[in-house]
């Protein structure tokens, strides 16, 4: 292999930066990277991004090098776009800060005091990391195909890779020192060190030639204020579970993302992090204890919040006005509740109730207090009747979800841990199922084999919507605003007839009482209902697809962004049905108390009318609640009673 020349490398990037344009609509030239020197040169952007695209337009060779060597590359282009910058600078910048006044009193002394034929250390010159003041990030070419975690090995250090994951941890973003300014308290001249490594080790003896000449032994003292910092997040990446091979545990990678790309991702998100491959480099007592082995971590360039099942980005985009008048046609309430798990047989009114579940209702917050907005909801069931099919349904459907089963979680697995920061040595507080899933929905299988030790862990989120901890000095309370979704069986296996609903269930009021709804399915024998049913699964079989409809299901992204746009809308009840709700719960309560066969009722129920109704009322576009929403509602939250529907299989 040739040795590559980098001053005719850089040179090209040089002139890649000022001559690549496109035409817009009108055929005129935009020079992409010229208007983004220019924001630059006056401080309105921060960051500037090099699409390989762009560049693989003008020179697919520089992009092949650039994908191999990405570190060298990133200070090529950031050197050209340093000594463009004075060209396309049309101004004077007036908003300094404390850094900018410092390096331009340093200079000006500089150019007072120094001669020109004066050779000097080249710790004593200004580093390029403490002059620039822009990041350069690239983003990776439509060729570069994203990996799984377990296929980034040691031939791809250096490399620029995708890497695609859920992020399962996110520090608190921290300054981190880029360069170190320091004076000598002798000569009082400056010396820099640039830090390349998490540690560095700081210089002591002043390295200028007065001290030296004169054997001073000068000492050097750090000053913060001429010091370089940038914000500096770790985050910590794991594969999913589709992408584990059989019989082995998800891998984690550790990425390190800087300046712009902080704070762009939190616990929960599903992302595609682009970034060069790199070994963590270590110094004193932990490279001797290390020995030969080396840590490594990807230093992150680009970070796109992904979907959760498709190949695309999260789509953030309007609906057009023809998807919204396919949606928003007659019958649009049983199209979209049909549209979720077509695949599975019946359960008509529980699709209903899983799609408000999806959208959720309105949140008040009068002073000193706040009532939730979303619902919980509770799927018991004889066994064999599509519940966790359901559940795992929903969990991909849902922008941000997690999926855990009863005997699978322990209390601590599902609100927050507390661990030791590798980074720091701090004691710090791991999120949990259910603050991963902070505005999203939480999916529990197997509910009622949960001990009750830790089932007592969710009463706190499914009605206050936080989690409140008093561990190891630390003692906060972290978000939890999401919708409880579980599925169990009854006391008994299957639903006994001959007992009462309270006895079948067997779960304690105070549980009960934080479910919007409660939804019993029973398997009953019906030979008409059994034979559709069994054509409906035969057919899945066959064809690995839903039986053919008088309508054609609405397909998954499509759902994600008519849902997005459903929990903007904030109805309003109409004083007539706010009389209507009120006389009807005084009936139910008066009904509770006379029959037998029914189950608690509290004024929670009355808050989970209401939130079902607003719930009901942003699925279609409309702003007020209407009164025919009462008929269609059912007028009652307590459990309700399904036909039976089998998935496939």
């Amino acid at each position: 292999m040739a040795r590559k020349d980098y001053a005719a490398e850089k040179d090209k990037c040089k002139r890649f930066l000022q001559e690549f344009y496109s035409e817009d609509d009108n055929g005129k030239k935009v020079f992409k990277y010229g208007a983004q020197l220019v924001a630059l040169a006056h401080r309105e952007q921060v960051s500037v991004f090099v699409d390989l695209d762009d560049v693989a337009e003008e020179d697919p060779e520089l992009v092949e090098s650039i994908c191999e060597n990405a570190k060298r590359y990133t200070a090529l282009f950031a050197d050209a776009v340093h000594e463009l910058l004075p060209e396309y600078k049309e101004r004077d910048v007036v908003a300094r800060d404390a850094l900018d006044v410092y390096i331009e009193h340093r200079l000006m002394m500089e150019h007072r005091s120094r001669d020109p034929a004066d050779t000097r250390d080249p710790r004593n010159q200004y580093p390029p990391e403490l002059m620039r003041r822009f990041e350069l990030y690239f983003k990776p070419p439509g060729t570069n195909k994203p990996k799984v975690v377990r296929d980034v090995r040691a031939d791809t250090i250096g490399n620029l890779v995708t890497v695609r994951g859920i992020v399962t941890r996110a520090t608190e973003v921290k300054p981190m020192m880029a360069v170190a300014t320091y004076t000598c308290d002798q000569c009082g001249a400056e010396t820099y060190q640039p830090i390349q490594s998490p540690s560095f080790m700081p210089l002591v003896m002043c390295p200028s030639q007065e001290c030296v000449t004169n054997k001073s032994g000068g000492r050097l003292y750090l000053q913060t204020r001429g010091s370089k910092f940038v914000k500096f997040q770790e985050l910590r990446i794991q594969e999913h579970s589709d992408q584990v091979p059989v019989g082995n545990i998800p891998r984690s990678m550790c990425v390190y993302a800087r300046g712009e790309n902080t704070r762009l991702a939190k616990p929960g998100d599903h992302v595609s992090i682009t970034g060069i491959f790199l070994p963590l480099l270590r110094t004193g007592f932990k490279q001797a204890v290390q020995g030969l082995l080396s840590e490594t971590y990807l230093e992150a360039h680009n970070i796109t919040l992904m979907n959760k099942t498709e190949d695309d980005e999260l789509g953030n985009e309007e609906l057009t006005e023809e998807e919204l008048r396919g949606i928003t046609e007659e019958g649009f309430y049983e199209k979209l509740a049909g549209s979720i798990a077509p695949e599975i047989y019946g359960h008509e009114d529980v699709k209903k109730a899983l799609l408000l579940l999806l959208v959720g209702g309105m949140e008040q917050a009068p002073k000193g207090m706040k009532i939730r907005g979303n619902i919980n909801i509770c799927l018991m069931g004889d066994p064999g009747v599509a519940k966790s099919q359901l559940l795992s349904y929903i969990d991909r459907l849902a922008p941000r979800s997690q999926y855990t089963t009863g005997r699978g979680s322990s209390g601590v697995g599902l609100t927050a841990a507390v661990m030791r920061d590798p980074l720091t040595g701090e004691m710090t507080l791991e999120g949990g199922a259910l603050v991963l899933a902070d505005q999203g929905i939480c999916c529990i299988d197997e509910f009622d084999k949960m001990a009750d030790a830790d089932r007592t862990a969710i009463h706190e989120v499914m009605e206050q919507q936080t989690i409140s901890i008093a561990k190891a000095g630390i003692m906060t309370s972290l978000n939890a605003r999401c919708s409880i979704l579980a599925a169990a069986n009854p006391a008994y296996g299957r639903y006994n007839p001959r007992k009462s609903i309270e006895q079948n269930i067997q779960l304690p009021a105070a549980l009960l009482s934080r479910f919007d709804l409660l939804w019993l399915i029973q398997d009953k024998p019906d030979a008409e209902a059994d034979l559709r049913l069994a054509q409906h699964i035969t057919y899945v079989h066959q064809h690995c697809r839903q039986p053919p409809t008088h309508f054609t299901p609405i397909n998954m992204k499509l759902m994600r962004r008519y849902i997005a746009l459903c929990k903007k809308r904030q109805p309003v009840i109409p004083e007539s049905l706010a009389d209507y709700i009120t006389a009807a719960y005084v009936e139910m309560r008066k009904e509770a108390r006379v029959g037998k066969d029914t189950t608690f009722t509290s004024a929670r129920t009355l808050l989970s009318i209401l939130r079902l109704s607003t719930a009901l009322n942003s699925t279609p576009i409309r702003c007020h609640l209407l009164p025919g929403a009462r008929a269609r509602h059912g007028g009652g939250v307590g459990p309700r009673r399904s036909r039976r529907g089998r998935p496939h299989g």
